[in-house]
This record gives structure tokens, C-alpha cells and sequence, in this order.
């Protein structure tokens, strides 16, 4: 299968030389593109599309989702080298700093089908969210990012953030109603850096976790902090576990994620699952 490798040049602490070195190594004239823009990535894809099998995606959870949503509903397969922050997409889908075992990936020329969703036109692979960790989201991109300043922004934004208030639209959701510190739609089970947000999710089922999280007292904070890394979170007193396909809500806020990139979304929001629409290297 012919391989193309983008490369967004500012993760992993602008330190992709490392990577292109040992690339260099393994392969003869890899085809590859240091992606200074999305419109470059667009059309680097577009330039290969007709020549190359798999994409790979070198960067973090923004950056694959960027290079997926090009490949949504083809024939076309992605492939990830983890460089971001947290990598959660990479660590749910197997996928190592490892060039060889990458490469070796290629040769057995083996993909899955898996899911991926939407709020409203902002397309989706992994967890994204608003509330809490959408505000936090907004303030760790003001910061040299990585895994510390990611907890010391959590922390600080803790103790002066002020609930959000979801409306339901259909009937048989409106029981829930209310004021939550966060609300996540969940394809995956983690954030990353193993933070369990959604044990029980499915890439593969039609399916997200929708998880609405009250604001917990301080007492709460360890409970949830140990159960959410060691994949032991569930519907308890302050959280709840939604799985939906499509659902429709309002809320009192524009600040989101999308795969831990901030964004602006207004309200209403419509979530929707895309079915096995992704073909992933495995």
C-alpha cells in the first residue's frame, strides 16, 4: 500500500526532526508533508489521493481528526504516529511511537471499520465536550501544553467555574434536564493520557457516551480523579452515562472541544453517530 505521512510541525514541542530522521532511515523517499495549515493538509490530500492507500496522521487528537474527516466514507485508510499531549485516539486504536511497528502495520495491509460522530458541522473521533473541560480546553491552549499544565489549569478552573445548564429536546431525555460541571460525547473511552472519561464506550457499536457530570463537592475530587484513571467510572451520584446515536440539546454555552481543540459552537447542538464510517490500520 503507498503510505503518505502529515506531519503537523507543532506538537510533540515542535520536535518532529526526530521523527523525519528515523523515517528517513527505514523508508526510501517517504512521502510526507510538514502540514503548516489545514487548507496545506486539504490539499496535499487531494494531490495524492488518487496515488496513496493510507494517511498517516503524525501529531495529536486534533490533528488526526483533521486528516480523518478527508477520509470519511472512502476506501481510503488512517494510520496515526501519537505526537500530541494526550493521545487519546492513539492509545485507543493501538497505535505506539513506534516507527517500526508502524511500518510493519503497512506490510500486513489490515484495516477496521470504526465510528465516528458530529456536533452540529464539527466532525469528531475521539471525546469531545463542553462546560468544564471545554473552558479548560480553552485556557491549556494559552499555555506550552503538556500533561502538568493540563492539571494545573484543571485545578484552577475547578474552583471558580460556574455549572452549565442543559436542555434536552426530546421527550424522553428531558429528565435529565439541569445544571452539570461538564457534558462529554464519548466514541472512545478516554480524554487521554489514560483519563477514563467513558469506560464502557464503543468505537465500533453506532454509539456514543454521552456523560453528564454534576459538579461534585472538593471531597468528591479524589474518588472521581482515581476511578476516571483507572477505568472505574460509572453512574453514581454526579455522573451519568448516556448511550445515544443521535440527540438533541440546548445549552448556556459556546465554549467547546472538538478531540481537545477549543471551538465555538452555538446552541441548539445535534449530536450524530457516523456508523463504520472510518477505516483504521490495525
Amino acid at each position: 500500500m503507498k503510505t503518505a505521512f502529515i506531519i503537523n510541525p507543532f506538537s510533540a514541542k515542535k520536535n518532529y526532526q526526530p521523527f523525519l530522521d528515523e523515517l528517513s532511515k527505514k523508508l526510501d523517499n517517504p512521502l510526507y508533508l510538514v502540514s503548516e495549515s489545514l487548507q496545506a493538509t486539504d490539499d496535499f490530500i487531494e494531490k495524492h489521493w488518487e496515488d496513496v492507500d493510507v494517511f498517516v496522521a503524525v501529531g495529536g487528537d486534533g490533528t488526526i481528526s483533521v486528516v480523518a474527516q478527508k477520509l470519511i466514507n472512502t476506501e481510503k485508510i488512517l494510520a496515526v504516529f501519537p505526537a500530541g499531549s494526550g493521545n487519546g485516539f492513539s492509545n485507543e486504536t493501538n497505535f505506539s511511537k513506534n516507527i517500526s511497528l508502524l511500518l510493519e502495520k503497512l506490510k500486513n495491509e489490515k484495516f477496521r471499520q470504526i465510528d465516528t460522530f458530529t456536533v452540529n458541522e464539527h466532525f469528531s473521533i475521539n471525546v469531545s465536550g463542553t462546560g468544564f473541560d471545554g473552558k479548560v480546553v480553552k485556557e491549556f491552549e494559552k499555555t506550552n501544553r503538556g500533561f502538568k499544565n493540563y492539571i494545573k489549569v484543571s485545578i484552577k478552573t475547578f474552583f471558580n467555574y460556574k455549572p452549565i445548564k442543559i436542555k434536552f429536546l426530546e421527550e424522553n431525555y428531558k429528565q435529565y434536564n439541569g445544571k452539570y460541571l461538564m457534558l462529554n460525547i464519548a466514541n472512545t473511552r478516554q480524554f487521554g493520557n489514560n483519563a477514563y472519561i467513558a469506560p464502557m464506550a464503543s468505537k465500533s457499536d453506532g454509539l456514543v457516551d454521552l456523560v453528564l457530570v454534576k459538579k461534585f463537592p472538593l471531597t468528591y475530587s479524589p474518588f472521581f480523579a482515581f476511578r476516571m484513571f483507572t477505568k472505574r467510572l460509572k453512574d453514581d451520584d454526579y455522573v451519568t452515562y448516556l448511550p445515544v446515536s443521535e440527540i438533541n440539546f440546548k445549552v448556556n454555552t459556546k465554549t467547546w472541544h472538538i478531540d481537545g481543540e477549543f471551538k465555538k459552537i452555538k446552541s441548539p447542538i445535534h449530536i450524530k453517530v457516523l456508523p463504520k464510517s472510518l477505516r483504521i490500520l490495525v
